[in-house]
């Protein structure tokens, strides 16, 4: 008997995504492409990926037992055991070449409108005090020598004077590979930010805000809009994403952003203890172990006493985590040009942050669900499977500095 599909098993359209003043322009063909690989991503994520977990516990964990006399010990046993089963390769692949579709297709839609965006951004960007770019400024190692999510050239290549083309690339491409799960403006995550701050940290009224490697501002936005009276300072080593982030946030009426290019390793353009509030956002998962430690300890040395730091990510992989999930959540690391993803998630987040002067007894780590917006999904379906790392669900690890 076959079931009535919901609203939610068929994700929002591309045209359902917030058009903005530097959201590239979509052809009918260009659009059906989207919508088909949002289609494709929904059934892998939902309907193929369980089999996963059925495949390991019916066949790759006794066959393991039978050979060893013991359980797996490591999310590495678990990933040499199941890299044997030909279910689980069959999904991977599936999922490495949709990833790889989705950024060849969005390279070709901004590649045809290169010129034209760079100009919207132009104009936008115009005469502005709140963007500083420097051309000077090296390009880390971890970022140079990898092409995250498999798009060509990674964040910060340019091909045309003024580019934009690697942040509206992954603008359009956000909203298909999560759905619409994080919004029109995929800004859930910033939302939940906001939210929780206001909530939970009711009287908190930060002057100052700085945000490192805000990318195209999906996340920073939303927490701009909720605290309108703070100056905020964002922070990334790409110029196209800043060029885009700059001019999305003028074209939605933000305008209390500053977007300077600077890497998070010295910031020492940045005064000491200038900062009410210092956070990053589904960022540190792509920091080298070098590069990490750093970040933090800049961070809390811009950080005011009394301030608050905050670092959204995916759930670290500590003991309570069953070693499948733990292995799961890998997947990206090993296969999706994500080479950083499981050293990071390894670490001990909370050591990580008193490594960096922060007192052990100031430290929080909260759970927050990416807001969901009801134009697109009725809140009671969002959500209910895991996705290892796509659903929007994240967590927090943070202090307040003495």
């Amino acid at each position: 008997m076959k079931t009535k599909k919901t609203a939610f098993d068929i994700p929002p359209p591309i045209t359902a995504a917030t058009n903005h003043g530097v959201y590239p322009e979509l052809n009918h063909d260009e659009r059906a492409r989207m919508n088909f690989l949002s289609a494709c991503y929904r059934v892998v994520a939902s309907t193929i990926a369980p089999g996963n977990k059925k495949a390991y516990e019916t066949q790759v964990l006794p066959k393991f037992k039978a050979e060893h006399n013991r359980e797996p010990e490591s999310r590495h046993e678990v990933r040499s055991a199941m890299n044997q089963n030909a279910f689980h390769n069959c999904w991977g692949a599936t999922r490495r070449n949709l990833m790889e579709i989705r950024q060849q297709t969005g390279r070709a839609i901004v590649l045809r409108q290169a010129e034209a965006l760079s100009k919207r951004a132009a104009l936008l960007n115009k005469d502005s005090d709140n963007l500083s770019l420097n051309p000077n400024l090296s390009i880390p190692p971890y970022v140079a020598n990898v092409d995250h999510h498999c798009m060509p050239g990674s964040y910060y290549t340019e091909l045309v004077e003024g580019d934009v083309m690697p942040a509206a690339n992954y603008d359009a491409g956000f909203f298909v590979t999560t759905g619409g799960t994080i919004g029109g403006l995929c800004d859930g995550a910033g939302k939940a930010i906001a939210n929780w701050v206001k909530s939970e940290a009711k009287g908190f009224s930060p002057k100052r805000i700085l945000d490192i490697g805000v990318a195209a501002g999906h996340s920073l936005v939303p927490i701009a809009q909720a605290f309108p009276d703070a100056e905020i300072v964002a922070i990334d080593v790409s110029a196209p994403m800043l060029r885009y982030a700059h001019a999305r946030a003028k074209s939605l009426g933000v305008n209390n952003i500053k977007f300077i290019q600077m890497s998070g390793e010295d910031m020492s353009k940045l005064s000491d203890q200038s900062f009410d509030w210092v956070q990053t956002s589904i960022f540190l998962h792509e920091l080298s172990a070098r590069s990490l430690p750093k970040i933090l300890k800049e961070a809390y040395r811009v950080l005011k006493p009394g301030g608050l730091t905050l670092h959204l990510e995916q759930p670290q992989y500590e003991e309570s985590m069953p070693l499948f999930e733990q292995f799961m959540r890998d997947w990206d690391a090993y296969n999706n040009n994500e080479p950083f993803w499981t050293a990071m998630h390894a670490i001990d987040m909370k050591q990580a942050l008193v490594d960096s002067g922060l007192q052990a007894e100031n430290l929080f780590h909260a759970a927050m669900r990416g807001v969901i917006d009801t134009k697109l999904f009725a809140e009671s379906r969002l959500g209910e499977e895991e996705d290892y790392g796509r659903s929007a669900a994240w967590h927090a690890y943070g202090a307040w500095k003495e």
